[in-house]
């Protein structure tokens, strides 16, 4: 008997101990049903990968979906959450545990909330169409959400910054939500466009449809109108018709953030509310901008060129010699057209392709300088400087995928 009792104190002690150092429990508020969801998980899971692990309730769910009947009985230390709806936000309130919203729909602005950075996505998404020639512009927004409008906000600033005007289009918000009734409201608008132009859509699925109007109107893309999109969800970005250019946003390391933020309220630190903003990693180009849209052939095969070859190295010698037009000649037209001259473009390109380098891959600054086209590690330095406001060793600390 005396046994048993000393086994039952025994084991009595071990459940104590192990309830003490247990887990901290952690929901999961965020939608699997698209990419950028699944990748702020995937930054989450990297966060505690490299500190103390959490117990973690995830179900599977749609974006702005109900609150999961599960929660108002759970219990435990604290929530990640898509806070896309008044529901939620009280839901997650009532809970009483710490809360990072990681949605930029408005709500949940009590707590400490991680968004991707829309003044810098809707500025890489006007430069991208820049760069591809166009002087009339198009925003295409969705009304259901707060964050289309301000991207349109920040795309149609940028823009009168460069002397550009910008036709938008929202729709109804009854329309918004059926493909037939949005599809029909699109091609009314892009008809009566001015074409040439480009235009960004506020996301993905938006240009999909925009994409299908412009189709059903017998509307050329993108020689016509060139679409980008925000958010490079992949899958839906392929099978566009053609495949759809996107901002690239950086849904992990808005995850990574906000777990580390969760982390300190965790340990008792005191945490600010606001917004913490992540910059996009840049523009995946696809067909449906692949264009370049200047009535000049000597400026059309120059731009060409600089994509194709500015990082094996070449030089405005090389790119006068390809088009066979004189120097002089070329950067007057540059100037009328683009508004910059050769070397800017050529330049712009290979910071492009070493931005892509140093958040994708482990190489050396050496060998990124090498395969972007830059002829050495300080000359690379010196151009990130300038037109970044950092050295490239910064701009991966800042942008990484997954942050070191």
């Amino acid at each position: 008997m005396a046994n048993t009792r000393k086994s039952g104190r025994a084991n009595m002690h071990r459940v104590t101990r192990l309830r003490k150092h247990r887990l901290p429990r952690v929901a999961l508020l965020i939608e699997t049903s698209n990419e950028y969801g699944r990748r702020l998980l995937l930054g989450i899971r990297d966060y505690v990968r490299e500190h103390e692990p959490w117990s973690f309730q995830l179900g599977e769910q749609a974006r702005g979906h109900t609150v999961p009947p599960w929660l108002s009985k759970w219990q435990g230390e604290g929530i990640i959450a898509r806070i896309d709806n008044a529901s939620i936000e009280q839901a997650v309130v009532r809970v009483g545990v710490p809360v990072v919203n990681v949605s930029a729909s408005g709500f949940g602005t009590n707590v400490p909330t991680v968004i991707s950075d829309s003044e810098a996505i809707a500025r890489a998404a006007a430069d991208h169409l820049l760069e591809c020639g166009f002087t009339q512009f198009g925003y295409c927004g969705d009304p259901r959400f707060a964050w289309s409008q301000s991207h349109e906000k920040h795309f149609v600033q940028y823009l009168q910054e460069q002397g550009y005007p910008c036709l938008c289009f929202a729709g109804s918000k009854s329309a918004a939500g059926h493909w037939g009734r949005a599809l029909e409201e699109l091609i009314g608008w892009v008809t009566h466009l001015p074409k040439p132009i480009g235009i960004m859509a506020c996301y993905d699925l938006r240009g999909q449809q925009l994409l299908a109007a412009c189709r059903e109107a017998g509307i050329h893309v993108p020689d016509e109108v060139a679409v980008i999109g925000q958010h490079n969800d992949e899958t839906i970005c392929e099978f566009c018709d053609p495949p759809l250019s996107s901002v690239t946003p950086n849904p992990r390391l808005a995850g990574y953030l906000a777990a580390s933020l969760l982390d300190q309220m965790l340990r008792g630190e005191r945490v600010p509310g606001g917004v913490y903003r992540v910059p996009p990693i840049g523009v995946a180009a696809r067909r449906s901008t692949d264009v370049v849209a200047v009535p000049d052939e000597d400026v059309s095969a120059a731009v060409r060129y600089i994509r194709d070859f500015a990082s094996q190295g070449i030089d405005v010698g090389d790119l006068v010699h390809a088009v066979n037009v004189s120097r002089s000649m070329l950067e007057r037209k540059f100037k009328k057209y683009l508004n910059c001259n050769p070397h800017d473009l050529i330049v712009r390109t290979r910071l492009r392709r070493a931005q892509e380098l140093l958040i994708h891959t482990d190489l050396t600054i050496e060998n990124v300088a090498t395969l972007s086209g830059f002829s050495s590690a300080e000359y690379l330095s010196s151009v990130f400087q300038r037109l970044v406001g950092q050295s490239p060793r910064e701009y991966r600390k800042a942008h990484r995928t997954k942050p070191s």
